[in-house]
Protein backbone atom coordinates (compact mmCIF):
# COMPACT_ATOMS: atom_id res chain seq x y z
CA UNK A 1 0.00 0.00 0.00
CA UNK A 2 1.26 3.44 -0.71
CA UNK A 3 1.72 5.81 2.25
CA UNK A 4 3.43 9.31 1.90
CA UNK A 5 4.72 11.47 4.77
CA UNK A 6 5.77 15.24 4.93
CA UNK A 7 6.51 16.98 8.07
CA UNK A 8 2.64 17.99 9.08
CA UNK A 9 0.54 15.12 6.94
CA UNK A 10 0.03 11.41 6.07
CA UNK A 11 -1.10 10.71 2.66
CA UNK A 12 -2.56 7.35 1.44
CA UNK A 13 -5.18 5.96 -1.13
CA UNK A 14 -8.99 5.71 1.01
CA UNK A 15 -10.00 2.30 2.13
CA UNK A 16 -13.62 1.30 2.19
CA UNK A 17 -13.25 1.55 6.53
CA UNK A 18 -12.58 5.06 5.85
CA UNK A 19 -16.02 5.59 4.17
CA UNK A 20 -17.54 7.59 6.82
CA UNK A 21 -14.38 9.79 7.46
CA UNK A 22 -14.56 10.87 3.90
CA UNK A 23 -18.46 11.36 3.89
CA UNK A 24 -17.57 13.56 7.38
CA UNK A 25 -15.00 15.19 5.42
CA UNK A 26 -17.26 16.25 2.00
CA UNK A 27 -20.65 16.73 4.61
CA UNK A 28 -18.45 19.59 6.81
CA UNK A 29 -17.00 20.83 2.84
CA UNK A 30 -20.53 20.58 0.95
CA UNK A 31 -20.82 24.45 1.00
CA UNK A 32 -17.46 25.55 0.60
CA UNK A 33 -16.73 22.76 -2.11
CA UNK A 34 -19.77 23.63 -4.07
CA UNK A 35 -18.58 26.70 -6.08
CA UNK A 36 -15.39 24.27 -7.55
CA UNK A 37 -16.86 21.11 -8.05
CA UNK A 38 -19.56 19.08 -10.50
CA UNK A 39 -23.15 19.43 -8.62
CA UNK A 40 -23.19 16.58 -5.97
CA UNK A 41 -26.69 15.22 -5.35
CA UNK A 42 -27.69 14.20 -1.98
CA UNK A 43 -27.27 10.52 -3.27
CA UNK A 44 -23.83 11.39 -3.04
CA UNK A 45 -23.54 12.53 0.86
CA UNK A 46 -24.53 8.59 1.90
CA UNK A 47 -22.16 5.97 3.60
CA UNK A 48 -23.12 3.65 0.57
CA UNK A 49 -22.15 6.05 -1.96
CA UNK A 50 -18.75 7.13 0.21
CA UNK A 51 -17.97 2.76 0.04
CA UNK A 52 -18.57 2.61 -3.66
CA UNK A 53 -16.72 5.66 -4.74
CA UNK A 54 -13.60 4.41 -2.21
CA UNK A 55 -14.39 0.70 -4.15
CA UNK A 56 -14.32 2.97 -7.81
CA UNK A 57 -11.27 4.64 -7.30
CA UNK A 58 -9.60 1.37 -5.47
CA UNK A 59 -10.47 -0.29 -9.15
CA UNK A 60 -9.07 2.17 -10.96
CA UNK A 61 -6.06 2.44 -9.28
CA UNK A 62 -5.76 -1.42 -9.02
CA UNK A 63 -5.63 -0.93 -13.53
CA UNK A 64 -3.07 1.93 -13.16
CA UNK A 65 -5.48 4.91 -14.15
CA UNK A 66 -5.79 6.59 -11.23
CA UNK A 67 -3.59 7.38 -8.28
CA UNK A 68 -6.27 8.78 -5.16
CA UNK A 69 -4.58 10.11 -2.03
CA UNK A 70 -6.69 11.27 1.52
CA UNK A 71 -4.46 14.10 3.56
CA UNK A 72 -4.44 13.45 6.81
CA UNK A 73 -3.33 15.60 9.59
CA UNK A 74 -0.33 14.30 11.21
CA UNK A 75 -1.34 15.38 14.78
CA UNK A 76 -4.63 14.97 14.76
CA UNK A 77 -5.25 11.98 11.96
CA UNK A 78 -8.52 14.04 10.63
CA UNK A 79 -9.00 14.28 6.89
CA UNK A 80 -8.50 17.44 5.89
CA UNK A 81 -8.12 17.11 1.98
CA UNK A 82 -7.60 14.83 -0.69
CA UNK A 83 -6.25 15.19 -4.29
CA UNK A 84 -6.71 12.31 -7.34
CA UNK A 85 -3.91 12.04 -10.29
CA UNK A 86 -6.82 10.75 -12.60
CA UNK A 87 -7.33 9.54 -16.42
CA UNK A 88 -3.57 8.61 -16.34
CA UNK A 89 -2.17 7.63 -19.83
CA UNK A 90 0.32 5.98 -21.03
CA UNK A 91 2.32 5.39 -24.19
CA UNK A 92 3.53 8.68 -25.38
CA UNK A 93 1.69 10.83 -23.51
CA UNK A 94 2.64 9.58 -19.98
CA UNK A 95 0.22 12.24 -18.54
CA UNK A 96 -2.66 12.70 -15.70
CA UNK A 97 -5.19 15.51 -14.72
CA UNK A 98 -4.84 16.36 -10.95
CA UNK A 99 -7.79 17.22 -8.80
CA UNK A 100 -7.72 18.08 -4.95
CA UNK A 101 -10.05 19.51 -2.45
CA UNK A 102 -8.80 20.81 0.70
CA UNK A 103 -11.30 21.27 4.23
CA UNK A 104 -12.18 24.94 4.62
CA UNK A 105 -10.32 25.04 8.18
CA UNK A 106 -7.58 24.24 6.71
CA UNK A 107 -7.23 26.66 4.52
CA UNK A 108 -3.90 29.41 4.64
CA UNK A 109 -1.86 26.86 5.91
CA UNK A 110 0.31 25.30 2.97
CA UNK A 111 -0.95 22.19 3.68
CA UNK A 112 -2.30 21.24 0.46
CA UNK A 113 1.11 22.62 -1.02
CA UNK A 114 2.59 20.55 1.33
CA UNK A 115 0.66 17.28 0.20
CA UNK A 116 0.95 18.40 -3.76
CA UNK A 117 4.76 18.48 -3.40
CA UNK A 118 5.29 14.96 -2.00
CA UNK A 119 2.22 13.42 -4.37
CA UNK A 120 4.00 14.93 -7.43
CA UNK A 121 7.15 13.89 -6.62
CA UNK A 122 5.67 10.29 -6.51
CA UNK A 123 3.94 10.47 -9.50
CA UNK A 124 6.59 12.10 -11.46
CA UNK A 125 9.59 9.67 -9.83
CA UNK A 126 7.69 6.20 -9.16
CA UNK A 127 4.82 6.03 -11.31
CA UNK A 128 6.95 7.76 -14.49
CA UNK A 129 4.49 10.86 -15.57
CA UNK A 130 5.87 13.21 -17.98
CA UNK A 131 3.31 15.41 -17.62
CA UNK A 132 0.19 16.60 -14.94
CA UNK A 133 -2.27 18.97 -16.09
CA UNK A 134 -4.10 21.16 -13.30
CA UNK A 135 -7.49 23.27 -14.63
CA UNK A 136 -8.84 25.10 -12.77
CA UNK A 137 -12.01 28.36 -12.80
CA UNK A 138 -10.47 31.75 -13.29
CA UNK A 139 -11.98 32.58 -10.45
CA UNK A 140 -10.49 30.24 -8.01
CA UNK A 141 -7.12 32.52 -7.19
CA UNK A 142 -6.44 29.97 -4.58
CA UNK A 143 -5.76 27.04 -6.87
CA UNK A 144 -4.40 29.22 -9.57
CA UNK A 145 -1.69 30.66 -6.45
CA UNK A 146 -1.24 26.89 -5.47
CA UNK A 147 -0.74 25.51 -9.02
CA UNK A 148 1.60 28.43 -9.95
CA UNK A 149 3.59 27.89 -6.58
CA UNK A 150 4.20 23.98 -7.59
CA UNK A 151 5.29 25.64 -11.29
CA UNK A 152 2.95 24.46 -12.64
CA UNK A 153 2.42 26.41 -15.93
CA UNK A 154 -0.73 28.14 -18.30
CA UNK A 155 -1.10 26.76 -21.51
CA UNK A 156 -4.78 28.50 -22.29
CA UNK A 157 -8.20 28.79 -21.20
CA UNK A 158 -11.13 26.66 -22.06
CA UNK A 159 -14.58 28.10 -22.80
CA UNK A 160 -17.48 26.30 -21.33
CA UNK A 161 -15.21 23.32 -20.30
CA UNK A 162 -16.54 22.24 -17.20
CA UNK A 163 -20.11 21.85 -15.63
CA UNK A 164 -19.70 22.88 -12.22
CA UNK A 165 -22.15 24.30 -9.61
CA UNK A 166 -25.02 23.72 -12.38
CA UNK A 167 -23.40 25.98 -15.15
CA UNK A 168 -20.48 25.55 -18.25
CA UNK A 169 -17.75 27.33 -16.65
CA UNK A 170 -14.59 28.48 -18.31
CA UNK A 171 -11.46 26.94 -16.71
CA UNK A 172 -7.62 27.82 -17.39
CA UNK A 173 -5.43 25.00 -18.45
CA UNK A 174 -2.41 24.18 -16.78
CA UNK A 175 0.29 21.96 -16.57
CA UNK A 176 3.86 20.65 -15.19
CA UNK A 177 6.22 18.57 -16.83
CA UNK A 178 8.35 16.22 -15.24
CA UNK A 179 11.42 18.39 -13.85
CA UNK A 180 13.94 16.05 -14.82
CA UNK A 181 12.97 15.01 -18.01
CA UNK A 182 12.75 19.09 -18.21
CA UNK A 183 16.12 19.11 -17.56
CA UNK A 184 17.64 16.65 -19.94
CA UNK A 185 15.85 17.86 -22.68
CA UNK A 186 17.46 21.76 -21.70
CA UNK A 187 21.16 20.08 -21.68
CA UNK A 188 23.12 20.70 -24.88
CA UNK A 189 23.22 17.47 -26.90
CA UNK A 190 19.99 15.94 -25.47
Amino acid sequence: MILLSTSRLILSPPLRSEAGELLDYYVRNRVHLKPWEPTKTDDFFTAIAMEKRIHDMTCKMEAQQSLHLILRDRATKTIIGECGFTHIMRGPFQACHLGFSLDHASEGKGLMHEGLRCAIDFVFSRLGLHRIMANYRPENRRSHALLQRLGFEQEGRAASYLMIDGEWRDHVLSSLINPVERRQEERPGA
